[in-house]
């Protein structure tokens, strides 16, 4: 319900001027006539709620005010029909393009969303679908891409574009930093940036725009970060100047000629400097492929030093010189930094020796691509390289980094965790799935024998094309997203849920054809709960099912919690591996395809990305914690652990997670009643 709060509001103020009384008083009014109004009148209403909005923005101490009234701003509707409807799927890069619209409307939605979540993270609103701690790490995201505006006045072309709207941002900012916390921001921004890159993320972009803000910052005399700042310089130097040659950050052309007139020696520590930059950060500077061009012509030893290589990568990059050779000039320039990182880790898989791997890679080289897979690429990447290098880069980085995939802002977890698998456990069926859509702007895939064309189906489960993904993402998904869906209305009127049969056909021959759920697909509630978690800890736990490793990566299905262990949603994640972690305790490794995976679920549920033994790319929680907000899983029949070993008390402590988060609404009855038992208060 409302609460209402204006009388008070307008006199707590900080700049209680008269001005800005009477535009709060007017403002209160539009809340209240867009509140009152039924949703098809609401669009009516808006732009009386947006322009009194604007106004007050404009004013010291606006934004201040409008946070106090983002619970019924948000109640009345302002959010109703947009993308900023569900805070939980915003994303901290667009901030940058909303606030420099020329639009007014754009920027004050944007602005009224931020302290909205603003208030959210205060814990002064809790919101239904964005908890506190996901409101701050978007803030604090959103700050650091757009630090600039903390410290410097509107440019020319914002003055020109925007006129007095480019002050809205900068009242915004500076009331978000006083609430948080200036000395916290770049500090915060630092371990942020860190935190982020130890899960090796394919798409850095938004990394890079905050390395190169704090570099910005650091640059400018006007600018005085206090103590704050401390560990930025190994973010900083890792993109502008990671050897000594270009330490200055002189330009690549200007890096290009003193390569020229270096002796061995001074090659040699150049491709040191780089290598170790790049595999310490994941970050690829610009310089680097520049070096890596001219060692083409000069020497294998160096260009494996470069690379930063293992005598995994280095005997596989000399078995393979000529097809390494022709991916560094087909993919790896300064716009594509990113690629040298791919081919580094491909080559450290050793997946080239995969007898189909090396000509589909050849092939790939040569892929023609469609006219509409170039438009996409251009859309998204711009026309600064080829589409075919950008695509090419975007292999590379999926085959070196399987566990860097990221779904975007987007309902597509499903496919985002197929494209991962298959470049993890299958990455020559990934290269063809790639020519396919590329090259022919259509996948065929198979359901119970029947073959499914990409083309020929409806829709998929994402309602518009997703634009903000890595190169290979952005054009295999759509046609997986439609395929994936197709499978799911062939299994219409099947009893229970249709990952049953969807996943194994969908993702590959090694997804278990056993399956269980715990919720009944038709009532949601928790269902035969007991003998789901005996299944799942004789299946997967080494201690009850022989101390047998997972080979095969498998899909499974978990009920998403925030913080304070509400249900979010279900989402699809792989499990990797299940083993001890270096404190001996037993640990799911498993892969989120949700672009970050640091997260906390509630009920100390707290999922690791580093630290407790995780490779590049997965997360992980102990396994009774795991097992508590697992929904769905696979495994294979015939391969059938001890059930009888799982005492009791293991599963009660589990079953004590469930009912203490996402299942607290879904016991059923009977249990309800055994578990209060005879002379309970009702």
């Amino acid at each position: 319900m409302t609460t209402h709060r204006h009388t008070q509001d307008a006199s707590d103020q900080p700049a209680g001027s008269d001005k800005l009384t009477g535009l709060l008083a007017k403002l209160d009014e539009a809340i209240r006539l867009l509140a009152e109004s039924r949703d098809f009148a609401k669009p009516g209403k808006l732009p009386r709620v947006l322009d009194t909005a604007r106004r007050v923005l404009l004013q010291e101490g606006g934004a201040a005010a409008i946070e106090l009234r983002s619970r019924e701003l948000e109640e009345a509707g302002i959010f109703l029909g947009s993308d900023w409807e569900t805070p939980q799927h915003l994303v901290p890069s667009l901030t940058t393009h909303a606030l420099q619209s020329a639009d007014a409307n754009t920027v004050v939605i944007e602005a009224l969303s931020e302290l909205r979540l603003l208030a959210v993270a205060k814990g002064d609103y809790l919101h239904p679908l964005v908890s506190p701690e996901q409101s701050h790490h978007y803030l604090t995201q959103t700050m650091a891409l757009n630090l600039r505006l903390l410290f410097s006045a509107p440019t020319e072309a914002e003055r020109e574009s925007q006129g007095r709207l480019a002050q809205i941002p900068r009242n915004l900012f500076h009331h978000l930093a006083e609430r948080i916390g200036y000395e916290h921001i770049v500090d915060k921004l630092i371990e942020e940036i860190w935190r982020i890159l130890e899960q090796r993320p394919i798409q850095v972009e938004p990394i890079k725009q905050m390395v190169t803000q704090i570099a910005l910052c650091q640059a400018n005399p006007d600018i005085d970060l206090g103590g704050s700042g401390q560990g930025a310089d190994r973010l900083v130097s890792s993109l502008f100047g990671p050897t000594r040659a270009c330490r200055e950050d002189p330009g690549v052309d200007v890096y290009r000629e003193r390569l020229s007139s270096m002796d061995t020696a001074a090659l040699q520590g150049e491709a040191t400097g780089f290598a170790r930059a790049m595999h310490d950060t994941g970050l690829v500077s610009p310089y680097h492929p520049v070096l890596l061009r001219h060692l083409l012509d000069y020497s294998d030893h160096l260009l494996s030093e470069a690379l930063g290589l293992s005598s995994t990568g280095r005997d596989c990059m000399l078995c393979y010189r000529e097809l390494v050779h022709a991916l560094i000039r087909g993919a790896v320039y300064p716009a594509t930094a990113q690629a040298a990182y791919g081919l580094a880790l491909t080559l450290e898989r050793g997946i080239l020796y995969q007898p189909p791997v090396a000509p589909a890679m050849w092939r790939q080289l040569g892929l023609g691509l469609s006219e509409w897979s170039q438009a996409r690429l251009n859309l998204a990447y711009g026309e600064e390289i080829s589409p075919r290098a950008r695509l090419l880069e975007g292999v590379l980085c999926m085959l070196g980094l399987p566990l860097g995939v990221g779904q975007g802002n987007n309902p597509t977890c499903q496919s985002a965790r197929a494209l991962s698998m298959w470049a993890y456990n299958d990455p020559d069926y990934l290269l063809q799935m790639v020519a396919w859509a590329a090259r022919d702007d259509d996948i065929i895939m198979h359901f119970e024998g029947m073959p499914l064309s990409s083309m020929a189906s409806v829709s998929g489960v994402a309602q518009s094309l997703p634009m903000d993904l890595d190169p290979v993402s952005l054009i295999v998904v759509p046609h997986l997203d439609r395929i994936y869906a197709e499978m799911g209305r062939r299994c219409i009127g099947r009893e229970g849920d249709p990952h049953r049969w969807v996943n194994p056909e969908f993702h590959g021959w090694w997804s278990g054809r056993g399956f269980r759920i715990n919720v009944d697909v038709a009532t949601g509630q928790l269902y035969e709960l007991d003998d789901f978690l005996r299944h799942f800890y004789a299946s997967y736990h080494p201690y009850y099912n022989g101390n047998q490793p997972l080979i095969h990566p498998q899909p499974a299905g978990i009920a998403v919690t925030d913080n304070t262990a509400r249900f979010i949603g279900w989402h699809a994640i792989t499990i990797l591996r299940v083993s001890l972690d270096p404190t001996e305790v037993m640990r799911v490794y498993f892969f989120n395809p949700n672009n970050d995976s640091g997260q906390d679920w509630g009920d100390g549920v707290r999922v690791s990305t580093a630290g407790n033994g995780e490779r590049f790319g997965e997360a992980s929680l102990p396994f009774e914690q795991f097992a508590s907000r697992l929904y769905i899983f696979h495994y294979d029949p015939l391969e059938r652990g001890e059930l009888a070993k799982i005492t009791q008390e293991e599963l009660d402590r589990v079953i004590g997670y469930i009912h203490r988060s996402w299942g607290a609404d879904r016991i059923p009855p009977t249990d309800l009643q055994a578990d209060e038992g005879p002379g309970s208060a009702p």
